[in-house]
């Protein structure tokens, strides 16, 4: 009698506890108290008193130049060329300015083992110092395009406005990365990397140089303004969230919570109906 007891609860016994390991085993299921870091006001405080240049573009010395094109020559030229024109599985790098360099350099996205794959973020293979000097040895090739940065992004986030850059990420970026930055699939095998990393000047050169399938958002596009305020919402506010309930369920709201609610929930309620159809029985 005890053994057909225990068959009859292992089936809904099993459900709720492999709901619940899949409920803790969800990205971000800890709540977490969000590290210091410098905080963006409200729309209502920067009206009260605005900075005139939230990013400041930085030029490279000259003296890079030298080290930089070493760097290039041994770790880039094989598939950009000597002199970053390009070639049949690389683009031409030339006029693209030091802040695409050094967007791809120092998120590990290049140099790439596999030129027919998505770059992917990995610990960059440069230091600081040796991939400002490939950005500026690439950048003294050319002139840099009038509708990309001359220089590496700086941004101040002390005067940005989180609801503004809320509004903007909603309708520029939220369509590939998610609501919560997470990234996506697109379509052709590639996808929307997370930005759950990314720092300030790398958030700044993607948009302000858009690569892979990312659009490119130049001065007339989005003010140095408004990309400030996006840049102030991914590292505030998408990579510290506040948790109110404790537990993020991988910050995607209503899909983790029904879930969590359906198979929990519907698996308790089974345990109970077998117990009262075994009490009636007895």
């Amino acid at each position: 009698m005890r053994t057909k007891l225990r068959a009859r609860y292992l089936l809904p016994a099993t459900v709720v506890v492999a709901a619940g390991v899949a409920g803790l085993l969800t990205t971000g299921a800890a709540a977490h108290t969000p590290a210091p870091r410098p905080s963006a006001r409200t729309a209502r405080e920067v009206s009260a008193g605005k900075q005139d240049d939230p990013i400041t573009y930085q030029g490279l010395p000259r003296s890079y130049v030298a080290p930089g094109r070493v760097l290039f020559e041994a770790s880039c030229s094989s598939c950009h060329g000597t002199d970053a024109s390009g070639s049949a599985i690389a683009p031409n790098l030339q006029g693209l300015g030091p802040a695409t360099v050094d967007f791809w350099v120092s998120t590990g996205r290049m140099p790439l083992a596999d030129a027919t794959k998505q770059p992917i973020r990995k610990p960059p293979r440069f230091d600081r110092t040796q991939t400002l000097e490939i950005a500026a040895f690439v950048s003294s090739l050319v002139p840099t395009s009038s509708d990309f940065p001359s220089g590496v992004p700086s941004v101040d986030r002390a005067q940005a406005s989180l609801p503004e850059g809320n509004s903007l990420f909603v309708l520029n970026c939220a369509g590939c990365h998610t609501i919560t930055g997470s990234g996506d699939a697109l379509a052709n095998g590639a996808y929307a990397p997370s930005l759950h990393k990314a720092t300030p000047t790398q958030v700044a050169e993607a948009i302000r140089t858009g690569p892979t399938n990312m659009p490119h958002f130049g001065p007339g596009n989005l003010s140095d303004r408004q990309v400030a305020d996006i840049v102030a919402y991914v590292t505030e506010t998408i990579q510290h969230p506040n948790n109110k309930g404790g537990v993020s369920l991988g910050g995607i709201g209503p899909v983790a919570e029904g879930f969590i609610g359906l198979l929990i929930g519907v698996g308790g309620l089974m345990l109970i109906a077998f117990w009262i159809g075994d009490r009636n029985k007895a």
